[in-house]
């Protein structure tokens, strides 16, 4: 074998478990036709986290009149967008220098399974590698209606010439919703189109209900229950027919409907690679596909979707495929965020999927209150924390917030979710005063007889 392991894709849960395989002791190489880093760095978590900052400025400023400030202020959206752009190529080459005193070999193009054990690289090259490990991400999907080819992908946003004035947004998730309040915030109007009746419909119902209510009170317009049927040229503008007759113009329309796991890698003589009923690849606790010698991790497997979750599926198989490790990877609890504003952190089930596995052997402890910045910043924006606890057993089993700073508050009771805190212990802790943390460790009484609406 030319290698011991090959890695198709670059991302990172590609260049993590490329890295501690070679710190393992095997010969690696990897593979990425497009950029280094993957999603995440480029098109994804890092520049949307730097738009999501540009756009909480755009609410300081407004807030600081409250404090004494004053002075007008203008935003240039292609300084943002070039300073997002050279901090991304900034990443690009911190990938590739850890790839390289690694000593992992990288090529930079496609490559092609095309039998176990056989790669084909686009410039001719072939290989053989005795794993081949495909961890080549998610693309974005365009739902089919006419004109959907005139849509913006997400990609796209980060390289747009100008801030769009009228913006279309196609989506109820995590992606839709962030760049919903993003763009809201820098200025453009903002209609939110999704086709269900409930935005986030995979977290905790107060989180939805919050969410909803916060980009309303943001400013924007958003449309449940509204299926999209063509999209058409008009002029330089986009018009857009909606369901029941109604037709509109946007600058840019975007499509943010999900994402499909990046399958091209595979050629026909590879062998059948089995999926799960999602479309996603299916794999065991190794990793291993149902082609030999094939393994798959990150956002083509099944689980969540986060690039934490991609780097420890990538120690996880790197240490059982090298280091002689047995420990299969626990996706139990796993926080993660959503970059609104205000921002959401959770961790732990939603309060429908503890009643489902408990029934009535849980209390739920919830608040609602408006953050003690605003109170002079004149915003009516509200904070919603929440807390699922099994009543049998005391222990503590999700935590929910939507508020300021929601991810960084939720990452340390994440870590106590995970050991198993339970609420005695939470009440025993002594807040952080004044912050609005603390009232996690504060909420003394269970709602009664009252769920999530």
């Amino acid at each position: 074998m030319d290698y011991d392991l090959f890695v198709i894709g670059a991302g990172s849960g590609g260049v993590r478990a490329a890295r501690w395989a070679s710190r393992l002791g095997a010969k690696v190489a990897i593979a990425e036709e497009r950029f280094l880093g993957g999603t995440c760095v480029n098109v994804g978590c890092i520049p949307k986290k730097l738009f999501y900052y540009g756009a909480h400025h755009a609410h300081s400023i407004e807030e600081s009149r409250g404090f004494g400030w004053s002075g007008d202020m203008s935003f240039d959206w292609r300084i943002l967008r070039n300073n997002q752009a050279a901090e991304v190529r900034r990443l690009n080459g911190i990938y590739e220098n850890l790839l390289n005193s690694a000593g992992v070999d990288i090529h930079p193009q496609r490559a092609e399974l095309t039998a176990p054990k056989h790669l084909h690289l686009v410039d001719g090259a072939e290989h053989t590698a005795e794993r081949v490990l495909l961890a080549t991400g998610g693309a974005p999907q365009v739902p089919d209606f006419p004109g959907s080819e005139r849509a913006l992908i997400s990609d796209d946003l980060f390289e747009l010439d100008e801030l769009p004035e009228r913006l279309l947004i196609i989506g109820g998730g995590y992606i839709a919703v962030e760049f919903a309040s993003i763009f809201a915030a820098l200025g453009s109007e903002v209609v939110l189109s999704y086709r269900g009746g409930t935005l986030l419909r995979h977290f905790d119902a107060d989180i939805s209900r919050c969410v909803l209510a916060e980009l309303r009170r943001s400013g924007v317009s958003v449309r449940l229950n509204c299926d999209i049927e063509r999209l058409d040229p008009e002029g330089h503008l986009h018009r857009v027919s909606f369901a029941g007759g109604d037709a509109e113009t946007f600058e840019q329309v975007l499509c943010a409907t999900g994402r499909a796991p990046r399958l091209g890698a595979i050629a026909a003589g590879a062998g059948e690679l089995a999926l799960t009923e999602t479309g996603k690849v299916a794999v065991d606790a190794d990793f291993a596909t149902s082609i030999p010698h094939l393994y798959a991790l990150g956002d083509i497997i099944e689980g969540p979707e986060l690039t934490p979750v991609a780097i420890a599926e990538a120690m996880n198989f790197a240490e059982r495929a090298y280091g002689g490790s047995t420990e299969e990877l626990d996706y139990a609890n796993i926080p993660t965020a959503v970059f609104t504003q205000p921002s959401v952190g959770t961790a732990g089930p939603t309060e429908a999927e503890a009643r489902e596995m408990l029934g009535e052997d849980i209390d739920i402890y919830r608040t609602e209150f408006r953050h003690l910045k605003h109170t002079l910043s004149g915003s009516e924006e509200r904070t919603m924390m929440k807390l699922i606890v099994r009543r049998s057993t005391d222990v503590v089993l999700a935590v929910h917030v939507v508020g300021l700073d929601a991810g960084e508050i939720v990452q340390g009771f994440a870590a106590a979710v995970r050991a198993g805190v339970t609420k005695s212990q939470l009440d025993g802790t002594i807040g952080i005063h004044p912050t609005a943390a603390e009232e996690l460790v504060t909420l003394r009484e269970p709602l009664q007889g009252a769920t999530a609406t």
